[in-house]
């Protein structure tokens, strides 16, 4: 008995020590948490520190809580229009003694985004304030917008090297054909190359001409906006001869870089941080290379929206259009909708503003999104479109319910067709011994069946139904475009154009911003542009779920301590993490397309290729739902 009750006591013990564990670090965390929110009243004098890492987005997607907990580096998003608003800020603030662009661990964006973010770093320049920027190693993005600053650094080892957009695409042909999966594909428009990776191992002519004629259109549009922003660069030789150029300088790129003026300064984060000490002043006691700064996070708080005068609705349209519900940065048809149908109701709009940010997904979501949207023009409300990074297929088919449309001269859009893709599997079962047989009252009985075989009559029926998906998405355009079927047919069959082409093709009507858009509906509201405010319809993420996933991924380092800032990888390092994400993305891609939704699909392949390599979000744990249950 004694024996007895002395496990027990040792059970007990053990019970309470992990309680009283649990509680230590329950309050730590939370201490953490609160210490590290941020504080709009700290802001005082010195250099604002822009520290871009991860991707540039539209829309930053719901966190995941335990991401970080393995240890890994985890991809943070950050929200362009904030980027955007809070470095305007800086260029009239007394406060901001200079500005100081961190890219080391800036992970890029699509080109629309990055040329946002460019010419804001190009205006605070403008002001006469000092903007430095830093990096170890430079990429096409995050070089865009350093060119923009009064001083361009980077370390001794590292150095700039420029890819353009372009590269290699996976095809999964040869690889079906292995396992021997039958891919069945629908689509409609020559140009429509979403679905040549099930059908092809190689580019096709009609894919190859479009692509050809879109990069070349981007690369354009880089290297007119570095020469705009730094006109003595002698950037022509990196990107015809940039084997020369580094062998030249006996493999030293960052000297090469320092020689051709593509850079102004070398040093690490210590000499660099004794610089914008000399502008924005020391810190008295700390360590050299220290100095005096004002937080990220604290200044964006600190620069928040307008909130005054009439309201005008934004809804974000970014991210993979899908069926059904979703979170931020992927756009759930039944989400969106009812977001928009409760600012309808509850927000007293006057206009609403429809920013597009996705290269398109499920054409039945995209006609529930554009189906609430038009419920706005029903009510009187007008309803102008603000194209983002990318407005493609089903993005340009939400774009079609707009009075009109504002896109970026980089923005991809067009796009117009539609496709869907189903796999069967009989000849897969049969290599392995397995045959499939039964009796059937009609030709469609058990169809389509993917382990017996798709039959003709119902390869007949399914193409005739995209066939009439296409005639309904070509009749949306042509009717808000004002332009013949004809017309449309002839630039859409799924090709992909450029913003400044499409302006051309009558598919946009102006440039701008989403600013610009918020301005025009006001007008068309008839109210003064500068007495407005947006009020952007989405939902808030939980406060717990932030707070965990911010502890977690590091979101609550201490931004002062530059010189203790973890430097950004070289060259090598950045090249093979890029191509890790590369790898993963496609990885994720092929899964999608071969077990994802069944439903037609309006989506554009091409525009994968200009933005950061993300890997596809694999569903939620169990314990990540509990969770979002728990705290959301």
């Amino acid at each position: 008995m004694n024996l007895v009750r002395g496990a027990w006591k040792i059970l007990v013990a053990i019970k309470d020590g992990l309680v009283l564990i649990f509680m230590l670090l329950f309050f730590g965390l939370l201490f953490a948490a609160l210490s590290a929110r941020p504080n709009a009243a700290s802001v005082g004098t010195g250099a604002l520190i822009v520290s871009l890492d991860g991707a540039l987005v539209e829309q930053p997607r719901e966190a995941d809580p335990l991401a970080g907990l393995n240890g890994g580096e985890v991809m943070r998003e950050q929200r362009l229009r904030d980027v955007v608003r809070a470095i305007d800020a800086a260029k009239d603030d007394d406060r901001v003694k200079a500005v100081v662009l961190d890219l080391d661990r800036f992970a890029g964006g699509y080109p629309a985004a990055v040329g946002e973010v460019a010419a804001a770093v190009g205006r605070v320049r403008a002001s006469g304030k000092q903007v430095l920027a830093y990096a170890t190693a430079y990429t096409d993005d995050s070089y865009q917008i350093a060119a923009n600053a009064s001083e361009v650094w980077v370390h001794p080892m590292g150095g700039a090297l420029f890819a353009g957009p372009g590269g290699s695409r996976l095809y999964y042909k040869g690889l079906a054909d292995k396992l021997s999966v039958n891919i069945h594909v629908y689509k409609v428009g020559k140009f429509k190359s979403a679905v040549e990776p099930q059908t092809r191992a190689d580019m096709s002519p009609e894919a190859r001409e479009a692509n050809q004629a879109l990069y070349s259109a981007m690369f354009d549009q880089w290297k007119e906006a570095i020469a705009k922003a730094r006109p003595k660069a002698k950037i022509a030789e990196y990107l015809t001869a940039p084997d020369a150029v580094v062998t030249g300088a006996q493999g030293d790129l960052a000297a090469a870089n320092l020689a051709t003026g593509l850079v102004d300064k070398t040093g690490d984060r210590l000499a660099f941080g004794k610089r914008v000490a000399e502008l924005a002043g020391a810190r008295n006691g700390a360590p050299a290379g220290t100095f005096k700064a004002i937080k990220w996070n604290d200044w964006v708080a600190s620069n928040p929206a307008p909130e005054g005068g009439d309201a005008i609705g934004v809804i974000t349209v970014a991210g993979e259009i899908v069926d059904g519900q979703a979170g931020p940065g992927t756009a759930g048809g039944d989400t969106i909708a009812k977001l928009v149908l409760d600012g309808l109701a509850n927000k007293s709009l006057k206009a609403l503003v429809v920013r597009v940010d996705s290269p398109g997904g499920s054409a039945l979501a995209s006609e529930r999104i554009r189906q609430a949207i038009l419920t706005a023009k029903a009510q009187g409300l007008p309803v102008v479109v603000s194209m983002g990074s990318l407005a493609a297929s089903g993005g340009y088919w939400v774009s079609t319910a707009g009075d009109t449309i504002f896109a970026d001269p980089g923005t991809i859009t067009g796009s117009i067709g539609i496709f869907g893709v189903i796999p069967s599997f009989e000849k897969s079962l049969a290599e392995i011994g397995v045959t499939t047989d039964g009796v059937r009252t009609t030709p469609l009985s058990g169809q389509p069946d993917v382990m017996g075989g798709i039959n003709a009559e119902t390869d007949r029926i399914l193409q005739a139904m995209i066939e009439q998906g296409y005639k309904r998405f070509i009749g949306l355009v042509a009717g808000a475009r004002k332009l013949t079927p004809e017309r449309v047919d002839e630039i859409g069959q799924g090709r992909v154009w450029i913003g400044g082409v499409a302006h051309q093709l009558k598919l946009v009507d102006r440039f701008g911003g989403l600013n610009d858009a918020i301005a025009e509906a006001a007008r068309r509201a008839k109210l003064d542009p500068a007495k407005v405010h947006p009020v952007f319809l989405e939902k808030e993420e939980s406060g717990w779920m932030k707070l965990i996933s911010d502890l977690t991924s590091g979101g609550g380092e201490d931004e002062h301590d530059w010189v203790d800032t973890p430097a950004g990888p070289d060259a090598y390092a950045r090249i093979a993490g890029e191509r890790r994400l590369v790898l993963a993305q496609a990885l994720g891609d092929a899964r999608r397309l071969v077990m994802g939704s069944g439903s037609v699909q309006a989506r554009c392949l091409e525009c994968a290729g200009f933005g950061p390599a993300t890997p596809a979000r694999e569903d939620r744990s169990l314990l990540d739902l509990v969770l979002a249950r728990l705290f959301g």
